[in-house]
């Protein structure tokens, strides 16, 4: 079990939680994830990124989005509170060296599995750029840190409330076309964003990595529902990622399986909502939680 010790709202639908978790604070390495379970005996398990860690306190940070049932159940627990089950760390850690001038993009809650990956490239010794987009300014997280980490950051809103009015592909081929182009681009966020960012990259041959959020039941390769196609190869998430090269992904084929179960994932949110669970004693969060964020379809 692992004890909430912190936990704070960093926008309407996005969370940070901090955990006593010592294991895996000590072992983690950016780029890598935990899987965790509401209920000991049912429900389902979900992939989050560590977002940071202390040793010293002995926890782990995971910021997540509350767009289903596990999430919102997860969005009601507060400080005392006990995850029943948490295990990682889980996936290859990100390949951190130094390569010059590196330029980090972040959609939406994409945001947050950045954050390390980026404090991680600057301790190497990397000029390292960084592009945010959300859909509007309230849904933007994590600015001020990224703020103190990149040399230069770039913000994007779909709607202009905050920063530059634009998709991040449009500063991210802006960066591509400057003389000193960068040396390595990452991307994390909406597989459409990773997908397009790829394909901006591509053509100036810039070296392109991305981590991916797929289905996941175990996170040890077992079931197989997180397989992607890497090139002319099939790749297990959980196992060989979460990164891996952009200009290899096939987007289209991991797109289409992360619908899969939509209509269960939407019958199983229908049944929470009416049941009385969905809103505890004491706690009122639909100020806070109804306006639901799809994180997939956020740039």
């Amino acid at each position: 079990m692992a004890k909430i010790l912190h936990k704070t709202q960093l926008s309407k639908t996005v969370f940070a939680m901090r955990l006593h978790a010592p294991l895996i604070a000590e072992e983690r390495k950016a780029g890598q994830f935990i899987m965790l379970q509401i209920d000991e005996d049912y429900g389902e398990r979900i992939p989050l990124t560590i977002a940071d860690a202390d040793v010293q306190e002995e926890s782990i940070t995971i910021i997540f989005q509350t767009v289903g049932k596990t999430t919102q159940q997860l969005a009601q627990l507060n400080v005392g509170d006990e995850v029943p089950v948490l295990v990682g760390p889980l996936g290859k850690p990100s390949v951190i060296e130094k390569v010059g001038r590196v330029v980090c993009v972040g959609g939406g809650i994409g945001v947050a599995p950045l954050h390390p990956v980026v404090q991680a490239l600057k301790a190497a010794g990397n000029r390292v750029d960084v592009i945010m987009g959300a859909r509007s300014a309230d849904l933007l997280i994590l600015e001020e840190e990224m703020r103190q980490l990149a040399n230069d950051l770039v913000i994007c809103t779909d709607d202009g409330s905050a920063g530059r009015k634009a998709l991040v592909t449009e500063p991210l081929r802006e960066m591509c076309e400057e003389d000193d182009a960068p040396d390595l681009v990452v991307a994390i966020g909406p597989p459409v964003m990773m997908k397009f960012c790829s394909e901006t990259t591509r053509p100036f041959g810039i070296r392109t990595m991305v981590s991916l959020n797929t289905i996941m039941v175990d996170g040890t390769g077992m079931c197989g529902g997180c397989r992607v196609n890497v090139g002319d190869e099939v790749k297990f998430v959980c196992v060989d990622g979460p990164e891996f090269d952009g200009h290899l992904v096939d987007f289209d084929n991991m797109i289409k399986r992360l619908g899969a179960y939509k209509n269960l994932e939407s019958e199983s949110w229908n049944e929470y909502q009416q049941s009385p669970h969905a809103h505890p004693r004491g706690q009122d969060h639909n100020c806070k939680m109804n306006a639901l964020a799809d994180e997939k379809a956020e740039k």
